[in-house]
């Protein structure tokens, strides 16, 4: 018999179980605080949606650090392979980039969102927008619409309310006390995929903030990490800072800073830099002569010039100068707040959650998406994640109802 099912959240996990239950013959209701579905999701293409990545598994699995063998099973049961099949199925034909990672040829994430809801529709899932959800009473779901309560009976449930990263998009974490007051396990939300804090001298951020340093490499506990970082006015964020945010994260933790190093020329070895800056410096002042000499771009001779020492950097013998450009030392006092991190980290303590994502301590209700207590880089790693649990919590629901 056709039951029903209410799912709370709008965004990738929660509209991919909407998907898999209304296929199943049950009667969905998505239910969403926003006017408007997939408001992450939308940013998150904004640059190019990169929706999973190719590598094979032996690589691929353990991006998602601590919480590898629990995606595992998941991912194996929905893999990128299949998550490429679904978005080429919508009419959303995926490429392999040449770093590996997937994109909709589109490259855009409205035209997949709009298929996406299109097909929704047709299968009968129905949608209330601007319902925020309150918890429960007396066994019914308790949503504030209009300045009113709505109460709502469910067969089943499925929380997909995300983390607390960007909260004017939607997950604002505001789940995670609901749930502690039904004896759930919260493990603290914290920023992943995020900037951190450097104490620039006023001189370089008031100069650099908002400016890039291109071609550079990331050294972090024997991890180096290529690309472009960019200078903000309280520290650093970019591709390569958010691939070693969770070991910063966790160091800065442990020990009240983190000492990141900046490999300036990546392209050039220590003794090829040695020979470049024994070229006659003349009348040519530090910085000019860093220029001329290897190519060093403004804002990275201002990383450079951010030094305690900066004062005596321009008596440093070749080899000396050419070992710290190879080799920056960046010091990082913290994380950049958690409303601007990419991702979040923490969330429903996995020992919660039974092997279909049920919560244990509330039969019916199941849970998927980043509010579970995994993290993963971005690069394509992150929506696989919240697609395969999506799929997994309505495998589980079906399972539950049947």
């Amino acid at each position: 018999m056709t039951k029903t099912v209410a799912v709370i959240g709008g965004g990738p996990a929660g509209l991919m179980a909407a998907e898999i239950l209304a296929q199943a013959g049950q009667t969905v209701t998505v239910y969403e605080q926003k006017p408007s579905l997939g408001r992450k999701f939308l940013m998150a293409g904004r640059g190019g949606l990169n929706l999973t990545h190719s590598e094979e598994f032996e690589k691929f699995l353990p991006r998602y650090g601590a919480a590898e063998k629990f995606m595992t099973p998941l991912i194996e049961s929905f893999t990128p392979q299949m998550l490429r099949a679904w978005a080429d199925d919508l009419g959303q034909e995926t490429f392999i980039g040449t770093s590996g990672r997937v994109f909709p040829k589109m490259f855009k994430a409205s035209p997949l969102l709009r298929a996406w809801l299109l097909r929704l529709e047709k299968l009968g899932v129905q949608f209330k927008l601007n319902h925020h959800w309150l918890g429960w009473r007396e066994n019914n779901l308790i949503f504030k619409y209009e300045n009113k309560e709505v109460a709502v009976a469910a067969d089943a449930v499925l929380l997909a309310l995300g983390g607390a990263s960007w909260p004017r998009l939607g997950s604002d974490g505001a789940w995670t006390e609901i749930l502690q007051n039904k004896k759930i396990e919260i493990m603290p939300l914290r920023p992943a995929n995020c900037g951190f804090q450097i104490n620039w001298s006023d001189i370089f951020k008031n100069k650099y903030a908002g400016q890039p340093v291109k071609s550079v490499a990331l050294l972090f506990n024997g991890i180096r990490v290529p690309g472009e970082i960019m200078i903000t006015q309280g520290g650093i964020e970019g591709g390569p800072v958010y691939a070693l945010s969770t070991a910063l994260r966790d160091a800065i933790a442990q020990y009240g800073s983190a000492e990141l190093a900046v490999d300036l020329r990546p392209d050039m070895t220590e003794e090829q830099l040695t020979k470049a800056l024994q070229r006659p410096r003349a009348a040519l002042s530090f910085t000019n002569y860093l220029r001329k000499a290897i190519s060093l771009s403004s804002p990275a001779i201002g990383l450079l010039l951010e030094q305690p020492n900066r004062a005596e950097l321009g008596r440093y013998s070749p080899p000396q100068l050419a070992a710290l450009l190879k080799s920056v030392p960046l010091t990082l006092t913290g994380t950049s707040h958690i409303e601007r991190a990419i991702s979040t980290a923490g969330g429903i303590a996995l020992s919660e959650l039974d092997n279909g994502l049920m919560l244990k301590k509330l039969p019916g209700v199941f849970a998927a998406g980043e509010m579970l207590d995994w993290e993963a880089p971005t690069g394509g790693y992150l929506l696989q994640g919240c697609f395969a649990t999506g799929a997994a919590a309505a495998h589980g629901i079906i399972n539950f109802l049947n």
